[in-house]
C-alpha cells in the first residue's frame, strides 16, 4: 500500500492521480528516486515521509481555473482570513497595513503573513521591497510551476525565521521538454473583475539522456478592477439590520461647528446651535436633512447619517456617504513573470543548475475621495466658504429658519465637511520588479547527497499618486475664494472656474514612497546514511544557511525644500530608511532514526545569529508509527521564532490623529463609550503615534501537531491532525481597541497634557504579550467505478478550537477570538472546508467542488452595544458564505486540451456582515477576509501542447 502522509489535497480529480503520491511525480521519474521534501533537509524517497503536507499538482491547478499565486492561497483551509489580500487591503489603510500596496501575502494557521515561509525551489525569495516583510505572492513565476507543497507544521528548526504557520514551497518544472501554451480567461456574469492570463512554457534537452535542460517559461496577466457601486450587496445604508456609515464628508457639505475659527455654528467654539427651546446642540448639519428638504437619498450613494445608531445626538441632521461603493473590491492588477533554468549533469552523479526569475507587478488602489474638514493645520478658518460665495445666502438662510439663534452670526463663513468628488477617487499606483538569480550544485560524494546554492534576490516597489490627492494649502486656498461650492444641489455642476481650481491643486505624480529588500544567499547542506540498526539506515543531514538581507524606504522624493503637504497622503518622511542590513549565519542539523520497523523517530536543530539581535536556537522532534499497513501515526513538537523586520525596528514616528467620532477617553469614562450626557465620555480625537523601535527582539513560538491517517483500502483513506501554536514576545502595535479595554495595563502609553487630558495615544511596535491557537485539520477521500467511469469524492475541513491573545506578558487572555469579528488582523472562522466529487470517463472529466467558511458573531455599532437601539431586522450572526464551483476537461483533440467552468456556480453574494472601521472610514456591507465579490463567473481554458 502507497502511503500519503499527508500528501494529499481536496481537488484531486480523479484515482489515476491518486495512485501515486503527487510529490513523487515528474516528467522523468527514476525508479524509487530519492528527493527533498518540505520540511527536511534528508533526501529519502518520497512515501517514508511523515509530515502533514499537502501537495498541489499542475493538473489540480488547471483543472479549477488557478492561474496564480494568490487565487491558490486562498483556496486552503489552512490558510487564515486575514487583511493580506488586494481586497481586503482596498480602503483607507493605517499602521502595519500601508505598507500592504501592491502585494498579496499567505497566512497559515492564521499566524500573519510574516510568520509564513514562502520558498521558490526550496530557497528564500526576497521579501516585498515596499513593506521589507512578507513575499508578494505576485512574483511568483506561476507559468513553470510543476506543484506545491504545503507543510502545515512550524520549520524553524529547519528554515530558520518565519516558517512558524507552516512552509509554502513553489517547486518549478523539471526536465520539462516540449512547447506549449495556454490562454485562461474569467468573466463575471454581473460585470467586472475579469481575470486573463496567457503563458508559454517551453524546454528541450533531456538530463538522462543528453545531459542538460533547458526550460523557458513566461506569462502575462490582468486583473481588471471591481468597483462597489458594481455589486448590489455593497450598502452600507442598513440601519434597520445595525449598520450605517460613520462618516459625514459627503458630496453635499455637512456643516459643522468648530474650534478652529469663527463660523457660522460658533465664535471660536465647538458647541453647534440648538432647535428653538434649547436643548440638544447639533453639528454636522445637512440642509438635506433638515425639515422640509430634499432628503440625503438625493444625492446617489448619501444616505441620512444614523445618530442613534452611532450614539451621537448632535449628528441627527447629518447626511453621510458610503465609502464602501467608492471603493475597488478588486484591485487592477497587471503581471509578468519570466523564469529560465538551465541544468546541467555531470558525470558522477553530480548536477550544475542556473536559474533566473524576473516579475513585473503593477497595481492600481482606487478608494474613496477626500473629505475636507476644518482643521488647524489643514483647513483653517480661511478656507471655509466665504460671505461672499453664491451659494451663502442660500445655506444661511436655510438654516437660520431651523437654528434661528445664528442669526446674530450671519455675515461669518461657513465651516464644513465636504466629500471632494471633484477631486476624484484617490490613486495610489504601485508598481513592483523582483528578480533571483540562483546558482546551484547538488549531487552524490560517495553516499552522501549534498547540495550548494549562491543567490541574489531583490524586490524592489514604487508608489506614485495619482488623482484624488491635492496639495493642502493650495487646495485650502482655492477654497476660500469660493469660487468652488460644496453645497451644490441635485443636478447641479461646478462651474468650469471651479474645476480648473481644483485641477490645479492637484498632486498627481507625485512619488508617495518606496522601497528596496535584497537578499544576498548561500548555503549548503550534507546528507546520506550514518549508521545501521536493525531495522534500517539511519539518515542524517547537517547545513548552513549565510544570508545577507538589505532594505531601504524613501519617502517623499521631492526637493526638501519643496515639499507642500498633500491632503490625507497616507506615508510621510518620518519612516524614510536610508541602507540598512543585517547578517545572518545559522547551522542546522537533521536525523532520522528508525527504532523499529514500525517506529521512525526524527530530530533537528537549527542556531541562527543575528547581527541585531544575537542568537537563537530552534529544536524539533517528530516521530512516525505505522504498527498495521492501515494505520500511520504521526507527532511533532517544535520551536520557532520570527525577526523583526526592518521597518519594525527602524521606522520614524507618524503622528497621525483620530478621526473618528466613537473615543472617549478609557480612564475618564467608566463606561468606555461616547456619551454627551455623562461628564468624561465626550468625544476626543487624539494624536495616535506609530513607528518603529530598535530594540526589538525576535518573536518566539512553542508548536505541537499530532494526528493519524487511516488507509483501509486503496479505495478510502482518511486523516486527522490536531496542533497548537503558542507565541510569546509577540512583534505588534496593540490595536487601539485593545489598549482602550486594558487602559490600566497600557496607562504608559496614553500621554496627558499638564491638565490630564488625553492628548495621544502611543501604538508603536513592541514585543509585547503571547497568542495560543489550537485546532484539528481532517480530511477524507474515497474512489470507486461505476457507469463506466472513475469517481472519486472528498472533503478536507479545519476547525479552529482555541484563538486567544493578550496584550502584555502580565495580562489575563483575552476573550476567545474564534468565531467572533476583529477589526484588523486573522478573522477566526470555527470551520472551513472544501469537498470535491470528480468523474473521468474516456476523454471527459469534471470536479465539482463547495468551499465552505462558517459564520461568525458580527460587529456591534455603538448604539445597539449601549442598548439604545435594537434594528427590526438584526442579526448579531453572520451567515456562513458557501459557494460551489463546477468544470469539466475534454482532451479528445490532439494535442489540446479544454477546460470550462463555472465558478459560484449558483451565483451567492456574500454574507451582511458589519465590516466597519470608524477610524479610517473604511469598510462596508461584506468581509474581504471570507467571501469573494466577483460572483458567478465563467471560465474558460485552452492548453495547446506544440512538442
Amino acid at each position: 500500500m502507497d502511503w500519503k502522509h499527508g500528501a494529499h489535497w481536496i481537488a484531486l480529480a480523479g484515482t489515476a492521480a491518486a495512485a501515486v503520491p503527487a510529490f513523487a511525480q515528474s516528467e522523468s521519474p527514476a525508479p524509487m528516486a530519492r528527493v527533498e521534501i518540505t520540511g527536511s533537509s534528508i533526501k529519502r524517497i518520497a512515501r517514508e515521509g511523515a509530515l502533514p503536507l499537502d501537495v498541489i499538482t499542475r493538473k489540480q491547478l488547471d483543472e479549477q481555473g488557478i492561474v496564480n499565486a494568490e487565487q491558490l492561497i486562498s483556496t486552503l483551509n489552512v490558510n487564515g482570513n486575514g487583511s493580506d489580500n488586494l481586497a481586503s487591503n482596498a480602503d483607507v489603510a493605517t499602521g502595519a497595513q500601508r505598507g500592504n500596496n501592491g502585494a498579496s501575502s499567505a497566512n497559515l494557521r492564521g499566524q500573519g503573513a510574516d510568520s509564513t515561509l514562502v520558498l521558490l525551489n526550496g530557497r528564500r525569495i526576497a521579501t516585498h521591497g515596499m513593506k521589507g516583510s512578507a513575499v508578494d505572492l505576485n512574483s511568483i513565476p506561476f507559468a513553470a510551476v510543476e506543484r506545491v507543497e504545503v507543510l502545515k507544521d512550524g520549520a524553524s528548526a529547519i528554515y530558520g525565521t518565519d516558517a512558524i504557520g507552516g512552509v509554502i514551497n513553489f517547486i518549478l518544472r523539471q526536465n520539462y521538454k516540449g512547447l506549449e501554451a495556454q490562454a485562461f480567461t474569467d468573466i463575471t456574469e454581473a460585470g467586472g473583475a475579469r481575470i486573463d492570463r496567457f503563458q508559454v512554457t517551453g524546454g528541450f534537452g533531456d538530463l538522462e539522456q543528453q545531459g542538460y535542460n533547458v526550460l523557458v517559461a513566461g506569462s502575462v496577466g490582468k486583473n481588471q478592477a471591481l468597483r462597489g457601486d458594481q455589486r448590489s450587496f455593497v450598502n452600507t445604508f442598513q440601519p434597520e439590520r445595525g449598520l450605517s456609515v460613520d462618516t459625514r464628508g459627503a458630496p453635499f457639505a455637512n456643516v459643522f461647528a468648530t474650534t478652529v475659527g469663527d463660523s457660522i455654528f460658533s465664535r471660536s467654539s465647538n458647541t453647534g446651535p440648538t432647535l428653538p427651546g434649547g436643548g440638544q446642540a447639533y453639528s454636522g448639519v445637512s440642509l438635506l436633512d433638515l425639515p422640509g428638504g430634499a432628503g440625503c437619498a438625493a444625492f446617489d450613494g448619501m444616505g441620512p447619517y444614523d445618530a442613534v445608531l452611532w450614539d451621537t445626538p448632535s449628528a441627527a441632521y447629518g447626511c453621510a456617504w458610503d465609502t464602501g461603493r467608492a471603493a475597488v473590491l478588486q484591485q487592477p492588477v497587471k503581471n509578468w513573470n519570466l523564469v529560465s533554468r538551465a541544468t546541467f549533469r555531470l558525470g558522477g552523479g553530480h548536477q550544475l543548475f542556473a536559474e533566473l526569475v524576473g516579475s513585473r507587478t503593477e497595481v492600481a488602489k482606487s478608494f474613496s475621495p477626500n473629505q475636507i474638514s476644518p482643521g488647524t493645520t489643514t483647513f483653517p478658518a480661511s478656507s471655509f466658504y466665504p460671505a461672499t460665495g453664491a451659494a451663502y445666502n442660500q445655506v444661511f438662510n436655510t438654516l437660520a429658519a431651523v437654528f434661528p439663534s445664528i442669526e446674530a452670526n450671519r455675515g461669518l463663513p461657513i465651516a464644513y465637511r465636504w466629500r471632494c468628488m471633484e477631486c476624484g477617487n484617490r490613486e495610489i499606483a504601485t508598481e513592483t520588479e523582483a528578480g533571483r538569480i540562483q546558482l546551484g550544485a547538488d549531487g552524490q560524494i560517495g553516499k552522501a547527497d549534498y547540495k550548494i546554492g549562491l543567490g541574489r534576490a531583490y524586490s524592489e516597489s514604487q508608489s506614485t499618486l495619482g488623482t484624488g490627492f491635492n496639495y493642502t494649502a493650495a487646495l485650502a486656498n482655492a477654497l476660500g475664494t469660493g469660487i468652488i461650492n460644496p453645497f451644490l444641489m441635485p443636478g447641479e455642476k461646478q462651474s468650469q472656474a471651479a474645476l480648473d481650481l481644483i485641477r490645479s491643486t492637484s498632486a498627481e505624480g507625485v512619488v508617495l514612497y518606496g522601497g528596496r529588500t535584497t537578499l544576498t544567499s548561500f548555503d549548503a547542506a550534507l546528507s546520506g546514511e550514518i549508521a545501521r540498526l536493525p531495522a534500517g539506515a539511519v539518515m542524517a543531514a547537517i547545513g548552513t544557511d549565510l544570508r545577507r538581507e538589505e532594505y531601504r524606504f524613501n519617502g517623499d522624493l521631492r526637493e526638501l525644500t519643496s515639499r507642500p503637504a498633500i491632503l490625507n497622503a497616507p506615508f510621510d518622511d518620518v519612516n524614510a530608511l536610508p541602507q540598512v542590513s543585517r547578517s545572518v549565519r545559522a547551522l542546522y542539523a537533521e536525523v532520522i532514526v528508525p527504532v523499529t520497523a514500525a517506529l521512525e523517530l526524527t530530530g533537528a536543530v537549527r542556531r541562527d545569529h543575528y547581527s541585531g539581535f544575537g542568537t537563537t536556537v530552534n529544536p524539533k522532534v517528530a516521530f512516525r508509527y505505522q504498527p498495521q499497513a492501515q494505520w500511520l501515526f504521526r507527532g511533532s513538537y517544535n520551536e520557532g521564532f520570527r525577526a523583526p523586520a526592518f521597518n519594525q525596528l527602524f521606522n520614524g514616528v507618524t503622528e497621525s490623529t483620530y478621526v473618528g467620532k466613537d473615543l472617549a477617553d478609557p480612564t475618564r469614562c467608566p463606561s468606555g463609550k461616547v456619551d454627551t450626557t455623562q461628564p468624561g465620555c465626550e468625544s476626543i480625537n487624539p494624536i495616535i503615534l506609530t513607528g518603529g523601535k530598535a530594540t526589538l527582539g525576535p518573536e518566539t513560538a512553542k508548536q505541537a501537531t499530532v494526528g493519524f491517517v487511516f488507509e483501509p483500502s486503496a479505495r478510502f483513506s482518511m486523516n486527522l491532525d490536531l496542533w497548537e501554536i503558542r507565541r510569546a514576545d509577540t512583534i505588534k502595535s496593540v490595536p487601539l481597541s485593545t489598549m482602550l479595554a486594558n487602559a490600566g495595563l497600557f496607562a504608559d502609553q496614553f500621554l496627558r497634557d499638564a491638565n490630564g487630558q488625553l492628548v495621544a495615544i502611543d501604538q508603536r511596535w513592541v514585543n509585547a504579550g503571547a497568542g495560543v491557537t489550537r485546532g484539528v485539520e481532517v480530511g477524507a477521500r474515497t474512489s470507486a467505478k461505476a457507469m463506466g467511469a472513475s469517481w472519486g469524492a472528498g472533503i478536507d475541513g479545519s476547525w479552529l478550537l482555541k484563538k486567544k491573545n493578550r496584550p502584555l506578558p502580565d495580562a489575563p487572555f483575552g476573550d476567545s477570538e474564534v468565531g467572533r469579528y476583529v477589526t484588523t488582523g486573522d478573522l477566526g472562522l470555527r470551520w472551513k472546508h472544501t469537498a470535491y466529487l470528480s468523474a473521468r470517463r474516456g476523454d471527459w472529466s469534471g470536479l465539482l467542488q463547495n468551499v465552505y467558511r462558517s459564520g461568525y458573531s458580527d460587529q456591534v455599532l455603538p448604539g445597539v452595544a449601549s442598548g439604545r437601539v435594537v434594528p427590526s431586522q438584526y442579526d448579531p450572526k453572520v451567515d456562513a458564505y458557501s459557494i460551489f464551483h463546477l468544470s469539466a476537461t475534454y482532451t479528445g483533440i490532439p494535442q489540446l486540451a479544454l477546460t470550462v467552468g463555472i465558478k459560484n456556480l449558483f451565483d451567492k453574494d456574500p454574507p451582511f456582515a458589519i465590516t466597519y472601521d470608524s477610524n479610517t472610514g473604511a469598510g462596508s456591507s461584506w468581509e474581504p477576509r471570507v467571501a469573494d465579490p466577483r460572483g458567478r463567473s465563467l471560465t474558460l481554458m485552452a492548453n495547446y501542447t506544440f512538442l
